[in-house]
């Protein structure tokens, strides 16, 4: 090998060994798929699917949900919790990350549904870490 040919390649060498240790876990698959849609099948409530397309319900769903948006104290996956309404009644699912946030956006959404309007199924996973 050419004094030019062995430079070359130990620069594509480097640059692997360099993506490979910024890049940890690529290639690897996980024990677990990366969404819950294991976890929803067989859930007895509704579902974002089965909302009524009226117009009440779709602006209760749209004032819930920017109300939780708008609030920069919740994580993202506080913001992103299922919103159904249904007849004036909204139901709330997915994951949040402590009590706190489950509570607050309780609260939230019966600002804006009315007391006694809300059915909360948020449950709280803890960050891996």
């Amino acid at each position: 090998m050419r004094s030019y040919e062995r430079q070359c390649f130990g620069a594509v060498v480097a640059v692997a060994l360099l993506f490979a240790a910024v890049s940890p876990g690529l290639g690897q698959t996980t024990s677990s798929p990366p969404d819950n849609t294991k976890a929803n099948r067989g859930d007895p409530g509704p579902t974002a699917d089965q909302q009524q397309e009226n117009k009440a319900d779709r602006a209760l769903t749209s004032k819930v949900r920017k109300a939780l948006t708008g609030n920069k104290a919740l994580s993202t996956y506080a913001k992103n919790v299922k919103i159904i309404a249904q007849e004036g009644k909204v139901t709330l699912r997915g994951p949040v990350r402590s009590e706190e946030e489950k509570k607050a956006i309780e609260a939230t959404a019966e600002e804006v549904a009315g007391t006694g309007n809300v059915t909360s199924e948020i449950t709280i996973v803890k960050q891996r870490g």
